[in-house]
């Protein structure tokens, strides 16, 4: 049985004629009005009843026909194709939830100030890459030459690394880097020793690689190398442990690369917020001691914004080689114009220049905060970095402080929501860089008034 549907022409549109048939011939058989082994007017036949040319209805079945909608029978026509008719699938959209924190104050720890308006060093650096060609193929899979050979000066000067560009892979922040470790190093089932209380996302990268996690304590030092056990990887914040802020003395640093060369361990530092010390100099790195067991994470999360997933991976050229070569074949790597930019900000000094500027900010909300808090408990921490933590009296929740805080407009983190097995007391870990300063006041106003609800008794923790 031959099949006629109202078929219309459209001459306005942009979409070609042949288009528009094809379009309604695949919207008449999904619905159902054409059917398989209905037979189409010949295109001669629809040619005439549309006043079209027959090249127009001929380039429209010859389309049908590629994508399998209708078939060709020798000497007997045109007909539709064995298509049983598929109902779309319908998507029932979620109306979007505005995120409840946005509008409080936040005291969350790890974000820097970041300024309303972009200064001269940025827009700089990006006016230079809009200069610039693209690469011709796909760039280098450990980072570009140019940037490599600018942060092993960058990390030479201030982090004490005597490194060359060969030493050094570009990685999209701290967690991609130690991820792009764990997978090429690690194997399902090793064991991974892991600061307790420590970073919480390091966790979860080793158990997503389901790693066996092993919690070492901290003391007020930093991670105690006498607490390891045999294990052939160890992550560590020597500069500043996070969350507690404890500095790794010189003696224990190298008890921990003698206790690695003895167990053939490889050495993860998280190099996080070293840039940020007020009492003295920024040590100098782990991975000065011994390159060939230690693999040094650097990040601009902390100095320029955790939004541009930018990072540097230091490790022995052998180990850099091995983990270019598994980026060459996932492709996991920063795209060009990032890199680019990171580039132009280290030969303009942008970089050196943000962090003298955050240092000189950072040193007096810290101390603002110190003094607002002190009272309550223990502030530990408060020597480098973007935060300080707050040890409050044992009798203490502060999963219930948090809460309320919360509900009083201020978001803050529990310090138990970085501990696993390792005991300790309760406390609260303030970032004081992210906020204005009037904001970061209003903020500590209110974590005060929330403190003295909750009855500490101004008494500081044995």
């Amino acid at each position: 049985m031959e099949s006629s549907l109202p078929l219309t022409i459209d001459r306005r549109t942009g979409l070609p004629l042949h288009l528009q048939l094809a379009e309604q011939f695949r919207a008449a058989i999904l619905d159902g009005r054409l059917r398989s082994g209905h037979r189409l007017p010949s295109t001669r036949d629809l040619a005439r009843d549309l006043s079209v040319s027959r090249s127009v209805t001929q380039a429209a079945y010859d389309q049908l026909h590629a994508e399998g909608w209708i078939e060709g029978r020798t000497g007997a026509g045109t007909y539709v194709t064995d298509v049983v008719p598929l109902q779309p699938a319908v998507r029932h959209r979620a109306a979007p939830q505005p995120d409840p924190a946005a509008e409080l104050l936040s005291l969350r720890p790890g974000i820097p100030y970041i300024a309303p308006t972009p200064d001269p060093g940025w827009r700089r650096a990006w006016r230079e890459v809009s200069t610039q060609s693209p690469p011709r193929g796909y760039d280098d899979a450990a980072g570009l030459p140019e940037l490599r050979a600018a942060l092993a000066d960058h990390v030479g000067r201030v982090r004490g690394i005597a490194c060359g560009p060969e030493n050094i892979l570009i990685t999209n922040g701290t967690v991609h880097g130690l991820r792009l470790i764990l997978t090429v190093t690690r194997r399902p089932g090793d064991r991974i020793a892991i600061e307790d209380p420590g970073y919480l996302n390091a966790v979860v990268a080793a158990r997503d690689h389901h790693l066996d996690v092993v919690d070492v304590p901290v003391d007020s030092d930093g991670l105690r190398v006498s607490a390891l056990t045999e294990v052939p990887a160890v992550y560590v914040t020597p500069s500043h442990q996070y969350p507690l802020g404890g500095r790794l003395p010189v003696a224990r640093r190298n008890e921990l690369v003698r206790w690695a060369r003895r167990n053939d361990a490889m050495l993860i530092e998280d190099d996080y917020d070293s840039e940020f010390r007020y009492d003295v100099a920024p040590l100098p790195a782990l991975a000065q001691l011994d390159l060939d067991r230690v693999v040094h994470l650097g990040t601009l999360s902390k100095t320029i914004s955790p939004a541009l997933r930018l990072g540097w991976l230091v490790a022995s050229d052998a180990m850099v080689d091995r983990l270019a070569r598994f980026r060459a074949e996932s492709g996991d790597w920063p795209g060009w114009p990032m890199q680019a930019a990171l580039l132009a900000m280290l030969r303009d000094g942008y970089l050196d220049q943000t962090v003298r500027k955050g240092r000189r900010l950072y040193a007096d909300r810290r101390l603002h905060t110190c003094t607002a808090l002190a009272p309550y408990g223990q502030i530990i921490g408060q020597e480098a970095g973007l935060h300080i933590t707050l040890l409050l009296p044992t009798h203490l929740n502060d999963q219930a402080i948090t809460t309320a805080a919360r509900q009083a407009g201020v978001v803050v983190a529990p310090l138990s929501d970085y501990r696993r097995s390792t005991p300790g007391p309760p406390g609260l870990v303030i970032g004081y860089a992210t906020p204005t300063t009037p904001d970061l006041h209003q903020a500590l106003k209110i974590l005060v008034q929330v403190l003295d609800r909750f009855d500490t008794s101004r008494k500081a923790p044995a």
